[in-house]
């Protein structure tokens, strides 16, 4: 059974990409950006990491 991972971030964590930087290397998979800013979370395509924006979005974005 698949469990998937959720990950909070703030907009200091922008621009959001997955797998992470720290990422270990046998959990690669190739990179790929996501917009959390316009609906507060993402589901990456690869690895179904959810991530969510916790706090306010970056100042000039909606």
């Amino acid at each position: 059974m698949s469990q998937q991972t959720s990950i909070q971030l703030t907009a200091a964590d922008l621009p959001l990409h997955c797998p992470p930087p720290k990422s270990a290397l046998w959990n690669q998979h190739p990179r790929v950006f996501l917009d959390v800013v316009k609906t507060g979370e993402a589901v990456c395509p690869y690895c179904r990491t959810h991530y969510v924006l916790t706090g306010a979005a970056p100042k000039g974005q909606h």
